[in-house]
């Protein structure tokens, strides 16, 4: 299979909790994860040829991660195997505060990742490469697989996608800056997300923001500022894009989404404008069910939602 978009990172098995039972009894919903890998299913949703660089174990998540990729449609040729190391999990708890995460992944398949692993003509083949900060905050191998995929990407004129998915779980601000913003140095598509910017770089002004990354060289920059939308730039425009509305049931991976629709729509010809809106409601219409991957739309339901939108105007 020939893919438009490979994503690169750490798939990890989700356990999404639920609303206690009437006895007491607190239940988890058993889903997928991976910030890169929601990204490209969002976009295998929305028509995007997608691929996936990871690994994963030789264990039963590794096997869900397999038969869902291949639901989806998504291209995992380039998905290793390990039998000594696990397939991460996570699981995400409801809170009045938002949700949170407890994660299960050190020493992870995909955390042992090598630049020796990577798939040189896959990745010279594709048009877009897409990876993330936390793809590159799991180990320093890892790290430096990115750093090596980006630098494969460009010698072949593919355009490269960068989310900063800042944790700071995994890693100190000052150097999770510099991974970064190095990574986004060499970007075309950068995604920010206000908290991330805030903590990487003690910005707390959009606008400032923007310039921050712009210097860095990307020719879009959009800034992901959760329910107050997003803030799209270029180097000779900006438009701030206003939320869709949406039933909040949980926003894990709508950022993940955000990222794979707009790269979806930048294949299929948009301006980075229209993809952008097209984006967040996708984003908004996945936070109205639980997991960061089920309630992912599809386009159909997505135009449709435009549709009424316009029609609303």
């Amino acid at each position: 299979m020939s893919v438009d978009l490979l994503c690169m990172g750490e798939p990890m098995l989700e356990f999404n909790q639920q609303p206690a039972e009437p006895d007491g009894r607190i239940l988890y919903l058993q889903g997928h994860g991976g910030d890169s890998s929601n990204a490209a299913i969002a976009a295998a949703r929305q028509g995007a040829r997608v691929g996936y660089i990871a690994a994963v174990g030789r264990d039963p998540a590794g096997d869900s991660f397999l038969d869902l990729w291949r639901r989806e449609g998504v291209d995992s040729s380039t998905v290793l195997r390990s039998a000594s190391n696990p397939t991460a999990v996570y699981f995400v708890t409801h809170t009045a505060d938002g949700h949170q995460f407890l994660f299960y992944r050190t020493n992870s398949a995909a955390a042992v990742y090598t630049q020796a692993d990577l798939p040189e003509a896959a990745i010279a083949r594709a048009r877009i490469f897409f990876a993330s900060g936390i793809s590159q905050a799991i180990s320093p191998s890892a790290a430096d697989a990115v750093f090596a995929a980006i630098d494969i990407a460009r010698r072949n004129g593919v355009a490269v996608a960068y989310d900063t998915n800042y944790r700071p779980r995994l890693w100190p601000a000052a150097r999770a800056a510099a991974v970064i913003h190095a990574a986004i140095g060499q970007t075309d598509y950068a995604f920010p997300g206000m908290d991330d910017a805030a903590a990487l770089t003690g910005l707390t002004d959009p606008d400032a923001v923007l310039d921050f990354y712009l210097r860095l060289g990307p020719r879009v920059v959009v800034l992901k500022m959760g329910d107050a939308g997003a803030y799209l730039a270029t180097p000779d425009r900006r438009v701030r894009l206003a939320p869709y509305p949406t039933t909040m049931v949980d926003a894990t991976g709508a950022g993940d989404t955000f990222c794979g629709s707009f790269l979806a729509r930048i294949l299929a010809g948009d301006a980075a404008e229209p993809a952008a809106r097209y984006a967040g409601v996708v984003a908004a219409l996945k936070c109205a069910g639980y997991g960061a991957v089920a309630p992912i739309p599809r386009a159909e339901a997505v135009w449709a939602a435009l549709a009424g939108e316009d029609g609303a105007n």
